[in-house]
């Protein structure tokens, strides 16, 4: 018996954590779902979704901080304490970085979506499903394959995005000639690939706890 299945038997099942990882996990896909649901939509029927996204960010802050008071009252963690802040953090990073993004196109009035900015959205949902397939395996840590392998898939689609940004950059610049939706719609697309990068940030963080586990 290795060290840490021993010390995984003699830690009591955690009760506190876990749910609020999957409950943080389960609103962040809701959110990249209603965030590509509202492009799709004709411009005025956005705004209820926007609104939507902006609760749906707001109810992961909260879990993120019950999740921070949590460490600081408990001495026992289902793994390194510091593992579980980068985690959370990533994670509410993700959500920010959406939500950023439905913000900037409320307040500058993106009426006409593009293709890019459809793909963006698309990936992130795929993202962050694959984060919340991960963070349900991260319970009793004994599918660690399954982990890794989300974190591959998760590392493929952030080169995606990477890839549909670049693109859509250099298109913007050369196709457009109003400024303000050069400005505009570069705001948003950055929005849209920072959330996808954060995702990857969420993947280092958690194949950094499969090698400490493994």
């Amino acid at each position: 018996m290795t060290l840490n299945s021993i010390f995984q038997f003699l830690v009591p099942k955690d009760k506190k954590f876990y749910p609020l990882f999957e409950q943080a996990t389960n609103k962040l896909i809701l959110l990249s779902e209603t965030l590509h649901e509202a492009i799709n939509l004709p411009s005025k029927e956005r705004e209820e979704y926007f609104k939507t996204v902006e609760t749906i960010e707001n109810d992961i802050e909260n879990i993120v901080q019950n999740i921070r008071i949590e460490l600081s009252k408990n001495f026992i963690t289902p793994f390194d304490r510091e593992d579980i802040h980068s985690l959370i953090t990533a994670i509410d990073d993700v959500a920010d970085f959406m939500n950023d993004a439905a913000s900037r196109m409320r307040l500058y009035q993106v009426d006409k979506i593009t293709k890019s900015i459809r793909k963006l959205t698309e990936v992130n949902v795929e993202t962050c499903k694959q984060i919340g397939i991960a963070i349900y395996e991260l319970k009793g840590m004994k599918n660690l394959d399954t982990i890794s392998e989300c974190c591959r898939v998760i590392n493929k689609l952030e080169a995606k995005a990477d890839k549909i940004f670049d693109k859509a950059v250099a298109d913007l610049f050369e196709n457009e000639t109003d400024a303000k939706n050069i400005i505009k719609y570069k705001e948003v697309l950055s929005a849209l690939e920072a959330a996808s990068d954060k995702c990857k940030q969420v993947a280092k963080v958690l194949e950094t706890i499969t090698v400490k586990y493994s």
